[in-house]
């Protein structure tokens, strides 16, 4: 379930720290949050799809270490982040 070009770059704009910013964790944990949204809505359709469910505990994963690792570098941005995330 891959996020589509204009979905992707919209995400990318309003979570970026400069214009050319694809890679900050700010930007990947609002990217891997907007696919565990969709796998979430898409498991809710289909009990049954383990393979999707593998990979959405994958993504729960990966975004969890990308917050720790804000966490220890940036306290402050990890608390905000956390906060937009939960809207």
């Amino acid at each position: 379930m891959a996020l589509s070009p204009k979905k992707k770059a919209t995400i990318i704009k309003s979570s970026a720290r400069h214009d050319k910013d694809t890679g900050s964790p700010e930007v990947q944990v609002n990217l891997i949050s907007k696919r565990i949204d969709d796998l979430s809505k898409h498991l809710k359709k289909n009990r049954k799809d383990k393979h999707s469910r593998r990979g959405l505990l994958g993504l729960v994963a990966e975004r969890r270490t990308h917050l720790e690792y804000l966490k220890k570098k940036n306290p402050v941005k990890h608390a905000e982040l956390l906060k937009k995330i939960k809207e």
